[in-house]
């Protein structure tokens, strides 16, 4: 479900560590919803742990709100078979992340109840491997 249709390249190389830019954490720059999540570290997200964080939060809103996901994973990571020797070329694409750098807003929702919108970003924040603030608007 979350994964790229297309790409410029098949392989590509992880790039920089995107662990040193940060946006700034004291802004909300919440766009479309009254509430959402911020990531207070930097991290990867998988294809997997994206699909997650979707589906927890659409069962929990159900039909009485909108969700907007702002992260989407576009850095294949390749990785080679277990008990292959060196060498031989880069091995197959295994899974796709999405970089999170710290101050990055993941989601947004717009509800009616703030109880539940809070309630659902908690159960979110569980799935995610690094430390996130629910933030919101004034």
């Amino acid at each position: 479900m979350f994964i790229p249709n297309k790409s410029k390249f098949k392989k590509c190389q992880k790039g920089k560590a995107f662990n040193r830019v940060t946006a700034p954490l004291l802004l909300n720059n919440l766009q479309i919803g009254s509430i959402g999540l911020k990531a207070i570290e930097f991290g990867r997200l998988t294809s997997k742990q994206v699909e997650a964080i979707f589906k927890i939060i659409n069962k929990t809103i159900k039909k009485t709100g909108r969700l907007v996901l702002k992260v989407f994973p576009q850095t294949p990571i390749s990785k080679k078979p277990i008990e292959i020797r060196m060498g031989k070329g880069k091995g197959s694409v295994d899974h796709w992340i999405a970089k999170v750098k710290s101050g990055s807003i993941i989601c947004e929702l717009e509800v009616n109840s703030r109880l539940t919108a809070i309630k659902a970003l908690q159960l979110a924040q569980l799935r995610i491997p690094f430390k996130t603030k629910i933030i919101y608007q004034i």
